[in-house]
């Protein structure tokens, strides 16, 4: 989530105007600790820690949730912040999951474990490099395809699902090969998916939305991989499911806008 890059201009001893750049620290922290987080998941995954991988590229989503929460407070949004965050989101949610799935379950498949893996890398980055040219067309209501960081931490929960049902080690189950497939596809599709942009979390609330916060963050609490495993696979089934309904009940799906109609959406925010 980007931060912003301030601009100051100097002049040289010899009267040339010299133009230095520099960029906000509080979200470029947090972009770091994104980065920081998806790095140790590797190394965690190499040394066959799988359960802290897992934990990592959630602490990673936390970090990427912040920094653009504070980038967009705080009026520092810039393109510089939306590419470091984008390299960022490639290691927390692209590289690091992947390799996290394949050494925990993809291994033992060979060539189609690995290239398995590897798709899940490259439809990541295909996902990125997409909201990042459309970012000034898209609806900010919603997300062309699932988010890299969806994807990552699906197998994130899946992990830690894992483990509280009892496993060890590494698995090798053929519904995680289909799952890693099908979130590769997922991310470079069409299909829509909330972005929760619009739920303005710095502004004046109900009293009943506290609540409500209250009783998820009571929940989590208490069964930390339950309540995540399935808050994600749901968020990732309900795409699909919102594209089949429309479908059937005869709506226009949202990648089938004509060029007036995107010219009418509202104006999108700085990306994450």
């Amino acid at each position: 989530m980007p931060s912003h890059m301030k601009q100051t201009d100097t002049h040289d001893p010899t009267g040339r105007e010299r133009r230095f750049r520099g960029v906000y620290l509080l979200p470029n922290i947090f972009t770091t600790a994104n980065l920081f987080f998806g790095f140790y998941c590797i190394i965690s995954a190499v040394r066959g820690d799988y359960k802290r991988a897992a934990i990592a590229i959630i602490l990673s989503a936390i970090a990427d949730i912040l920094d653009g929460k504070i980038a967009r407070f705080t009026g520092t949004e810039s393109r510089f912040g939306m590419e470091y965050d984008s390299l960022a989101d490639l290691v927390a949610f692209g590289v690091a999951p992947g390799i996290l799935v394949y050494l925990w379950a993809l291994k033992p498949f060979g060539r189609l474990g690995w290239l398995a893996a590897f798709l899940f890398v490259a439809c990541g980055a295909l996902r990125l490099a997409r909201f990042n040219v459309q970012v000034d067309v898209q609806d900010r209501r919603f997300f062309n395809g699932l988010p890299i960081p969806g994807a990552g931490l699906m197998i994130a929960t899946t992990v830690l699902i894992f483990y509280y049902m009892g496993g060890s080690g590494t698995t090798k189950h053929l519904l995680l090969l289909v799952m890693t497939y099908v979130l590769s596809f997922l991310m470079v599709s069409s299909v829509k998916y909330y972005s929760f942009k619009d739920l303005h979390l710095f502004r004046r609330k109900p009293f009943n939305h506290l609540v409500v916060t209250v009783l998820i963050f009571t929940l989590v609490a208490a069964l930390p991989q339950v309540t995540l495993f399935a808050a994600m696979l749901i968020y990732v089934i309900l795409g699909p499911a919102n594209l089949i309904a429309s479908l059937v009940a005869g709506k226009k799906p949202m990648d089938d806008l004509e060029d007036e109609d995107v010219e009418d959406l509202e104006e999108v925010e700085a990306p994450r």
